[in-house]
């Protein structure tokens, strides 16, 4: 084990994912300094060797690497406040969920005491934490970020954004979005098909090879095109994907499943036609979206 992999580091707040990212530095070798507001929360970690602190200053004091994951940005402001002092010149990777305009103001905080601030996105579950597979994201001073990359390995796949603080919290709402959009076209294709017998066992490979196959492609092309401004119906058109909703929405009402979700799809693809784009590529809703 090299010494980069044996670096201090002090982890701020132990709900689960904090005590999950202790837990996996414990595990890659790292020196693990933690606090947490309420002490019994560290009995575990401290059991694998983790040193507790009393206090959240002889925490920073520990390590020139401090990791914060704690409940919102005020919860940070409480925690860290007041070990402003001992953090300066030392660097501070907060993973507390936020905003694009927190993590902003944040790091105009922490550049005003020297601190080095990266703010992240943990985009995995407690259990994913520490799976090579799992991506971390990362945003801030390029520096600090290749300074600790190894470190960072330790917790998941640590991808770096840009220097703008606020793109890990905007890129994490962006992909949640994505997902919550996915699993809702997901279940109510399996209300769909379970209405007429089919298991969602039966319905989820189906769906995956859809969407890791076709889908994934579309969305290939449909980047470029977004980035071009110019959506060639090549594919589908928008009008094509009106009438081919409608039959989704038929299917749904036929077998007593809420159609409200293809039916919010539909109004989209209905907008885009108005504002001319009813030949072009699904792509062309963004100029909806955009103007919403």
């Amino acid at each position: 084990m090299n010494a980069e992999r044996r670096t201090p580091v002090t982890v701020i707040g132990l709900g689960n994912m904090g005590a999950a990212l202790a837990a996996a530095l414990l595990e890659r070798g790292h020196e693990t300094t933690v606090w947490n507001r309420t002490p019994a929360k560290a009995q575990a970690l401290a059991a694998r060797g983790a040193r507790v602190a009393a206090t959240p200053t002889e925490a920073v004091a520990a390590s020139e690497l401090v990791i914060a994951c704690v409940l919102d940005y005020d919860a940070l402001h409480a925690v860290l406040d007041p070990a402003a002092a001992t953090l300066a010149g030392r660097t501070l990777v907060n993973l507390t969920t936020g905003s694009p305009e927190q993590a902003r103001e944040f790091a105009a905080w922490a550049a005003e005491r020297g601190v080095a601030y990266l703010d992240g996105a943990v985009m995995t579950t407690p259990p994913g934490v520490g799976s090579p597979e799992m991506m971390f994201l990362y945003s801030g001073p390029r520096a600090a970020f290749d300074a600790h990359r190894s470190v960072l390995e330790a917790l998941g796949d640590p991808l770096f954004l840009g220097e703008d603080a606020g793109f890990a919290p905007l890129y994490d709402v962006a992909l949640l979005g994505l997902m919550w959009a996915a699993f809702g076209g997901w279940l109510h294709g399996t209300a769909l098909v379970g209405a007429d017998g089919a298991k969602a066992t039966e319905f989820a490979p189906l769906a995956l090879r859809w969407l890791g196959g076709a889908v994934s492609g579309f969305i290939t092309r449909y980047a470029a095109q977004v980035e071009d401004g110019s959506y060639p119906g090549d594919d589908a058109t928008v009008d094509v994907q009106i009438t081919a909703i409608d039959h989704l929405i038929h299917a749904a009402a036929d077998r007593g499943v809420d159609s409200a979700l293809p039916e919010l799809l539909k109004a989209f693809m209905e907008r885009t036609h108005a504002a001319g784009h009813g030949g072009d590529s699904f792509a062309s809703v963004i100029e909806v979206l955009r103007k919403a």
